[in-house]
């Protein structure tokens, strides 16, 4: 009876043109949707189709829930589930940066349009989407924030409701909306997550460009499917639906001569964040001055072409996948830096604009524009392929004492598998400490990040509490693990400053206090004295300096706390 009714509506709902138009459709594409008409156009389609469910995940930083879109043909909605029965699991986040809302309207277009049976929703795909992922940045409404885009007429701020990038969000996790994401993309496990967004940079003839996680982060398998088979598929699709899509244009007065580079992909963007649990993420880049309308639609098309290729491959994604996250569980070696490989390219055909120059309006000096009226098509090396560089061998086992709860709460939160000491214990461990570091003069995104960061290893026992946390690394979430915990990865959370507490020395002495005690440290200790000569006799400089000494010897004697400058994550070794 249910059903009965609900395909009434449906029928209902199809042929009143006004309710199945949304703002774009109404304004000719010069318009896009609030939040508030975005979630209420999917809140109608759940009621009217057992096709959709929209759940209310976690609390965002506006004070609004984050909503979760989920379409499946069958009416289930168990992400366990779908991926039981072998379904395809597309996860598309719209509006992470909602001046640039193209992926709004055209997932509103999508959804609407596979409930009114006009795409079919093949059987072994199901779809979740994001509708409003920075609901902050799209309350916050103008005109005027997207100096060098081509409409809409309003749209949201990049900035969320604590003026954060979300998509330098995705590890470090400072807002609600980058928790409540790691929910929904734990929830869901995705084999694809897209992730819509409008470029900056040059001029081009291209509506559509398109940023692929970095294949070789993916592995072997998974990577090379990725860039030999699937990835094609999606090039030629969007060439049949007549929108020429080149991979994503990094460069903005370069000339293209010298080639266009793959972007590579840390953890703190979304594709990157990803990576680590071998998900391929998708970031679509429509083109910022070509006409929002166009821009929509090209978005649209790629989120269908995309279910279309998943659906044609299906089986061979989940098991280049299975397989991907079977290696990473068994990973004993992790590579750190990548760099790009300068002799390995493929061709591109780039369609662009001739650069010029003409005397600026603005400035009355000379300035580069591109000239329109000079479109070119030529074949352009595309540096697809990095070389990994400094692995770092993966302990056994990590161990975090308890009072670091920040960070094992985001482990808890990315699915992690910890276990707790039942009581206290003395276990020897390699230990790191932090030798130096940089730190950044300015904020970014909330911190002062570390980089440059050095350590020397040894081996300690330490006493760890009833309660600590130890981390075996036998788990799908291994590289996850790895890149956060290691002090020297680039997304770590060492360089986010969540262990610069360590960096701290807290307690300290007087000179005139210390000189006693320390004469009678060097008197117990003649490997010490002997140390403190060799010292002075090679520096001069440190020779003259008596508080330099001094500080020599506290940091060398018991006095000095064992805690400073070393890291408080330990590693327990493989025997």
């Amino acid at each position: 009876m249910r059903k009965l009714i609900l395909l009434t509506i449906t029928i209902s709902f199809f042929y009143s043109t006004d309710a199945q138009l949304c703002r774009f459709e109404k304004t000719n594409g010069m318009e896009s949707a609030t939040y508030f008409e975005a979630i209420g156009w999917y809140k109608n389609l759940d009621k009217i189709s057992a096709k959709v469910l929209v759940k209310e995940m976690g609390i965002t930083d506006a004070g609004y829930p984050l909503h979760l879109v989920m379409v499946s043909n069958d009416g289930r909605f168990d992400a366990v589930q779908w991926h039981k029965q072998n379904k395809a699991v597309i996860l598309i986040n719209n509006g992470i940066h909602p001046g640039e809302p193209d992926g709004i309207d055209a997932s509103m277009m999508l959804v609407r349009d596979i409930v009114t049976n006009k795409i079919k929703l093949p059987d072994n795909v199901a779809l979740a989407f994001i509708p409003v992922y920075n609901i902050g940045g799209c309350l916050n409404r103008n005109s005027w924030s997207r100096a060098n885009q081509n409409g809409p007429l309003e749209y949201g701020f990049r900035g969320n409701a604590q003026n954060l990038d979300l998509n330098r969000d995705f590890t470090k996790s400072d807002s609600r909306n980058a928790k409540a994401f790691a929910q929904v993309f734990h929830l869901l496990d995705p084999d694809i997550l897209i992730d819509n967004h409008v470029s900056d940079g040059a001029d081009y003839q291209h509506t559509m460009t398109l940023l692929t996680t970095q294949y070789d982060k993916l592995g072997a398998g998974l990577g090379d499917w990725l860039r030999e088979n699937f990835e094609p598929q999606l090039y030629k699709g969007m060439a049949d639906k007549k929108w020429d899509m080149v991979p994503y244009v990094s460069f903005e007065t370069a000339s293209p001569d010298r080639g266009m580079q793959m972007f590579f992909d840390p953890p703190r963007y979304s594709s990157g964040y990803a990576a680590l649990f071998q998900t391929i993420g998708f970031v679509p880049e429509t083109h910022m001055l070509k006409p929002f309308k166009d821009r929509v639609l090209s978005t649209y098309a790629f989120s269908q072409t995309v279910i279309e290729k998943v659906s044609a491959g299906a089986a061979e994604l989940i098991r280049q996948r299975k397989k991907a996250r079977e290696a990473v569980t068994q990973q004993r070696s992790f590579p750190f830096k990548w760099s790009v490989d300068t002799a390995t390219f493929t061709f591109v055909n780039f369609k662009g604009y001739e650069q010029a120059y003409k005397p600026s309006d603005a400035t009355g000096l000379n300035r580069m524009y591109y000239d329109r009226s000079k479109p070119f098509s030529k074949a352009v090396k595309f540096f697809n392929s990095f070389k990994a560089s400094n692995f770092i061998e993966a302990p056994a086992a990590y161990i975090i004492p308890q009072g670091w709860h920040a960070v094992t709460d985001l482990l808890s939160l990315n699915n992690v598998q910890m276990q707790q000491f039942k009581r206290d214990t003395v276990i020897e461990v390699e230990v790191y400490r932090i030798d130096d570091y940089r730190s950044m003069p300015r904020p970014y995104e909330k911190h002062h990040k570390n980089s440059g960061v050095k350590v020397t290893p040894g081996m300690q026992k330490i006493r760890f509490l009833k309660g600590d946390h130890i981390i075996w690394l036998n788990q799908p979430a291994n590289r996850y693990l790895v890149e956060m915990l290691e002090p020297t990865g680039d997304d770590s959370f060492f360089a986010w400053n969540f262990f610069d507490a360590v960096l701290q020395q807290k307690e300290g002495y007087s000179d005139y206090r210390w000189d006693d005690l320390a004469a009678e440290v060097l008197k117990n200790n003649p490997a010490l004295k002997a140390k403190l000569e060799e010292k002075k006799k090679g520096d001069e400089k440190f020779a003259g300096n008596g508080s330099a000494q001094l500080d020599f010897i506290y940091k060398n004697s018991p006095y000095y706390e064992p805690g400073h400058n070393r890291y408080p994550v330990y590693r327990l070794i493989r025997k």
